[in-house]
């Protein structure tokens, strides 16, 4: 029997070694826990005629993300973002996005309880876990965006009661809370506003996760001194690798490090790497801005329209995309400067993201293919994918 067990595990052995490397990374990607941290998936729940429990073509203009792409593509969970684009700042304009934001949580939780056999909306970290082991999608909530906090920290309160589960303090332009990296007004707090202080305090006391991803420099720097737990940049790159604002200096991948954070690599082609675009394309965005100017006083049929009009962009003039190659020299780099234990993904996805061999949540697999091509161990693999990330949950969620 002996003799003959020896001969088994030199088979197994023997297998093991004729395994093509598309093969061990299929293994690897169906077996750890992955999650996607950031998404715009909730903009599309307003056209009605989507489903997210039917597939889609998102080189058709019609999203990036569903249940069956997630399926195919391996992916365990995701964050989707209430995304609330900044409007005026002034008591009309905050109710109007408080208003628009529960709406969103309202038409996310009911386009997710549609499907229910298939996804589930999940609070905890363990809901993840737990969903995972039985065969659904969770679906976490986020806020990208401040904005419809307005000047009132119990509205903190509320939109954590709806589920958000993180908040990304700022987005393109100044709020209430932070300067923008992005604004060209330049900075209004030089960081956070004394509001903004609050807004950290408030989070860090819910268990809310605090997303710097588009924060400017020094808010970034004011929010890690404020917090008294780990932070997360949900969708952000590497500045070594492209010089956009958005992205983090080497100097800030360090103190997320030393934070205890975790850095989401993003896969929005503007944020892996300089490319030139066709005029075509160029002069496409030129006429959609000038078209589409007054998002913050559009009706919801306006809205509709104008979503319609962003996503057809680029099926009438594709854009040139980065490669799943560069987006993983951006994992590389982050695990170089800040470690292995602070490096994940947030794609982005249906609000830019996606490359030329990862375009929607399908091809999520060829990420996890180039990783094992560069060396990557399995429980590298595991960390990336989320492990990262929700170590840094449990750690803001706990009380």
């Amino acid at each position: 029997m002996d003799k003959f067990f020896t001969l088994f595990l030199i088979g197994l052995v023997i297998s093991a070694s004729c395994q093509t490397i598309e093969q061990q990374a299929a293994e690897i990607h169906d077996k750890v826990f992955t999650i996607d941290s950031h998404t715009d998936t909730p903009l599309k729940f307003f056209n009605s005629d989507f489903n997210i429990g039917v597939e889609h073509d998102g080189r058709k203009g019609q999203g990036k993300i569903d249940i069956p792409r997630m399926e195919k593509g391996g992916l365990d969970a995701v964050f989707f973002a209430v995304f609330i684009g900044q409007g005026e700042r002034d008591s009309l304009g905050h109710a109007q996005a408080f208003e628009k934001a529960e709406q969103i949580f309202e038409a996310t939780h009911s386009e997710v309880k549609k499907n229910k056999k298939k996804a589930k909306i999940a609070i905890t970290p363990e809901d993840g876990y737990q969903l995972e082991k039985k065969g659904k999608r969770a679906i976490y909530l986020g806020i990208e965006n401040g904005y419809p906090i307005g000047n009132n920290l119990d509205n903190i309160n509320h939109f954590y009661d709806l589920g958000a589960r993180y908040i990304t303090i700022v987005h393109s332009h100044n709020n209430d809370i932070s300067d923008s990296s992005t604004d060209k007004e330049g900075p209004e707090y030089n960081g956070l506003s004394a509001f903004g202080e609050g807004v950290v305090e408030r989070m860090n006391e819910l268990g809310i996760m605090i997303d710097v991803s588009h924060a400017s420099d020094s808010a970034f720097y004011d929010v890690l001194e404020l917090s008294s737990k780990p932070v997360i940049a949900s969708h952000s790159c590497a500045r070594a690798l492209c010089d956009n604002p958005r992205n983090l200096s080497d100097d800030m991948l360090k103190a997320i490090a030393e934070n205890g954070g975790v850095i989401q690599m993003c896969i929005l082609s503007d944020y892996v790497k300089k490319l030139e675009q066709s005029p075509e394309r160029i002069e496409g965005k030129k006429a959609f801005r000038k078209k589409h100017s007054n998002w913050s006083n559009y009706t919801e049929e306006e809205r509709k329209a104008g979503l319609r009009d962003w996503y057809q962009l680029d099926v009438d003039f594709p854009p040139n995309l980065a490669t799943v190659s560069d987006a993983v020299d951006h994992i590389d780099h982050i695990v170089e400067v800040a470690g292995i234990d602070h490096v994940g993904i947030g794609t982005d996805f249906d609000g830019g993201g996606g490359l030329q061999d990862c375009y929607d949540a399908s091809e999520l697999g060829n990420i996890t293919l180039e990783l094992v091509k560069r060396g990557y161990s399995e429980e590298d693999i595991r960390k990336i994918w989320g492990g990262n990330f929700m170590r840094v949950f449990r750690e803001v969620a706990a009380k």
